[in-house]
């Protein structure tokens, strides 16, 4: 009965708000009053008794009474705040403006002319014994401070120690939150009792808070992007809560354990707060993650010395700088263990159907795991130091690899990680974990997986993949010269790959395709000059497919063989090209899914260094191969001059075709005269002759004789001079930037769906369909 009376006062509120054509005084508390004074209603009531129509028609109609709501909502906080929730009415006060504050936020962002309001400046809440020009401040920066208290108050958010209801405002403010942290792990020994109402409240407060960075989303991405305010304060040294928040928000994660006991049907029968905090933790973590240094003109590596910061540019992000700083072993240990269970869990199988509760932030838990290796760099123990002594990691990113939504953040990260010598060297420790993955089977090595596991998703005939194709590539080219024995299976998918992007109906189909023939050319070269001793299966796969390699050495480059391989390629467009169609990939779930940027292209990707003898790597100022560098120029102007379908003058197309086929001949032809084949020719000269002597004389036909004799032969003095390693290092960039932030966000907003906090605005950082 009483909730039922309490909705019904409250829709009598909103009605009251919209229908007024007056504005309403702030200093009015018995009309404010009624949104949030002994209201008792649940988030998903506050959804549906404050409409979509109804925000919009007040943001229209009457802004001033939504700026006095919004204005009076941040009030009470900052005023429970400062408090410290003394009573349990004063947390359901706060419960019912954080919910408020929730539904309305996303409605004032998508309006361009609201943007700035809530860093316009207001008078300052809460006390006011500061001098007069310290008595104003953004009511952004006020909102932000309240949830950062709210995050740590006793009896509220945290468990109090031995403080009682008559303690005054001034000892909650004077409480050292780093004693309060949420979890054990990182930085912090000490585990907390479990309070599911804690939980419950520190999830409000952080929905709240990603519903505040969420401003970014309703810019297009087009827009000249600029630092998020909101996410610069939160993460600032004007936050005196930032380091025990950002401990709090990576234990919480890290120490979640979705199966707990082991108990079947747990999850049916008791509900988790935790799961649901870990959860909003990690989203939380990874957007204030994605601000890095905005203050580029007095940066200073101490931070210490870099105390000077204001509402408009604050310096480093700390949440970086901490992430950053993480060093010691068991903090590693720690992170690992607890990324690597929650990555396992979607993927367990058990003997009853849906026993075991599976979680569904791994998404997120892949770009938390794509900072950790970005970010963590301070030399000597970091991040990707400590993570080549834990391979199962990298299993399991390989078997999310298969999972269509789930590729290109997995391939960022083998990118990345491809960049360092260790991962190639680790990439030879015998793969005898066996791991459900719908690949070939093999006997070798975790090099041997990745690139079975790489073949499947190039063959797999998946639309929207073409783009990855160099990423993957690259990625075995950089591992390439330390891979010391790969399987017969192995060397037979990389040939198979060779077989299928040499094809000359691929080749001349785009101005882009010889890359891959390069790129497969190069890991070639790789092995033979600098791992040839132990990788005999690929040798042996090397003789029997010598015709590839002649066929690409005669290839054919007259306009008329040209023009025969395109009208091929157009007449079995329908059956043979499904694997090599380009489109975005979605983040999908539900009814609902939320469109990608395009991803770029290698080149702009990564940065070409050349490692030395010593092991360390020089970047070269001309990045990339010659192949991938001089045909830039060439690929673009084949694209402009492309002929389109729609051409009515006979003469302009005839013209724009002769064209488009002459400059495709020069393409070819500037190409095809860097195909590093010198030295594969060279191994072919020297051992196919051998091979066929020693069948001819020992009457050999098991291929097992063979690789015995290619196992101990040898090609010292006869291959050309060994040319330098290469190694393509991932490089931030505008575009992979732009990426990750519609990635993010994309996710964010198709997993907050109870209560639909986005779900009816005009988003424009990315597209919703629904299917």
């Amino acid at each position: 009965m009483g909730n039922s009376d309490s909705k019904l006062n409250f829709r009598k509120a909103v009605i009251q708000l919209t229908t007024k054509t007056q504005p309403v005084e702030a200093s009015e508390d018995v009309f404010w009053d009624q949104f949030w004074t002994d209201v008792n209603l649940t988030a998903q009531d506050m959804f549906a008794l404050v409409p979509a129509a109804e925000i919009r028609a007040v943001r229209e109609e009457s802004p001033s009474n939504l700026a006095t709501l919004c204005y009076k909502a941040v009030e009470r906080l900052v005023l429970n705040a400062d408090s410290g929730c003394v009573c349990e009415r004063d947390r359901q006060t706060v419960l019912s403006c954080i919910r408020l504050l929730t539904r309305i936020l996303p409605y004032i962002f998508e309006d361009p002319d609201w943007r700035g309001f809530f860093w316009s400046t207001v008078p300052k809440v809460g006390k006011t014994d500061e001098s007069d020009d310290e008595c104003t401040r953004p009511l952004a920066e006020s909102l932000l401070t309240a949830i950062s208290d709210l995050l740590f108050c006793p009896d509220f958010t945290v468990e109090s120690h031995g403080r009682t209801s008559a303690d005054g405002p001034s000892d909650i403010q004077s409480i050292d939150s780093c004693e309060f942290i949420w979890e054990a792990g990182v930085g912090f020994a000490q585990s907390p009792p479990l309070n599911h109402t804690h939980d419950s409240s520190r999830a409000e407060l952080l929905k709240l808070l990603l519903t505040c960075f969420s401003e970014e989303m309703y810019q297009s991405p087009s827009d000249t992007h600029t630092p998020n305010p909101w996410v610069s304060f939160f993460c600032s040294r004007e936050n005196r809560h930032a380091l025990p928040l950002f401990t709090s928000l990576l234990n919480v994660v890290c120490a979640y354990d979705p199966v707990g006991y082991g108990i079947p049907y747990n999850h049916l029968m008791f509900s988790d707060q935790r799961g649901m905090l870990a959860e909003l933790a990690l989203q939380t973590l990874i957007v204030s993650l994605e601000q890095e240094l905005v203050d580029h003109s007095n940066t200073s590596p101490n931070p210490s010395t870099n105390t000077d910061t204001c509402s408009t540019t604050r310096g480093e992000n700390l949440f970086v700088n901490y992430l950053s700083r993480i060093h010691r072993e068991e903090d590693f240990h720690f992170i690992l263990r607890g990324i690597s269970r929650l990555l396992n869990n979607p993927l367990l199988q058990t003997y009853l159907p849906h026993s075991c509760k599976k979680i569904q932030f791994h998404q997120e838990l892949l770009v938390l795991f794509w900072k950790l290796c970005d970010l963590n760099k301070v030399p000597p123990y970091h991040f990707i130091f400590y993570l080549f002594s834990y391979l199962t990691i990298i299993i399991l990113i390989l078997q999310f690899l298969s999972r269509v939504g789930l590729v290109h953040i997995c391939v960022f990260i083998l990118l990345l990680l491809s960049g360092e010598r260790n991962f190639g060297v680790r990439l030879n420790k015998p793969y005898s974990v066996r791991v459900p993955m719908d690949i070939s089977v093999f006997a070798g090595t975790h090099a041997d997986l990745l690139i079975v596991v790489f073949h499947k998703i190039i063959t797999s005939g998946h639309q929207r993949l073409q783009p990855l194709y160099d990423c993957l590539l690259t990625i075995i080219v950089n591992v390439s010269p330390y891979l010391k024995s790969l399987s017969m299976v192995a060397a037979n998918k990389l040939l198979h790959l060779l077989e299928v992007f040499s094809s000359p109906w691929f080749l001349f189909c785009s101005p882009v395709n010889h890359h891959l023939v390069f790129f497969l050319l190069e890991v070639f070269n790789n092995i033979i000059q600098y791992q040839f001793d132990g990788n005999f299966n690929l040798v042996y796969g090397i003789i029997r497919k010598r015709n590839l390699f002649h066929q690409l050495a005669n290839l054919p480059t007259d306009v008329s063989s040209i023009q025969k391989a395109l009208q091929r390629k157009r007449r079995s467009n329908s059956t043979h090209n499904a694997v090599f169609m380009e489109t975005n990939n979605p983040l999908q779930t539900g009814t609902l899914n939320a469109s990608l940027k395009a991803m770029p292209r290698i080149d702009k990707l990564t940065e070409t260094s050349q490692v030395s003898e010593d092991g360390t790597t020089l970047s070269l100022q001309q990045s990339d191969s010659t192949h991938s560098q001089s045909d830039h120029s060439s690929e673009t102007r084949v694209r402009d001059t492309e002929p389109t379908s729609g051409e009515d003058e006979e003469v302009q197309h005839r013209l724009m075709t002769l064209t488009f086929n002459l400059q495709y001949f020069i393409l070819v032809l500037s190409w095809k005269s860097k195909l590093p084949l010198q030295t594969i020719m060279r191994l072919l000269q020297v051992l196919v002759p051998q091979v066929e002597k020693i069948c001819i004389d020992k009457g050999l036909t098991d291929e097992s004789e063979i690789l015995k004799f290619l196992q101990h032969g040898t090609l010292v003095g006869l291959l050309p001079v060994p040319h330098p390693i290469l190694i393509r290092k991932y490089q931030a960039n505008e575009g992979t930037a732009l990426w990750f932030r519609t990635y993010m966000w994309g996710i964010i907003y198709l997993r907050n769906e109870d209560p639909p906090v986005w779900y009816e605005t005009d988003v424009k950082l990315f597209e919703i369909q629904r299917i």
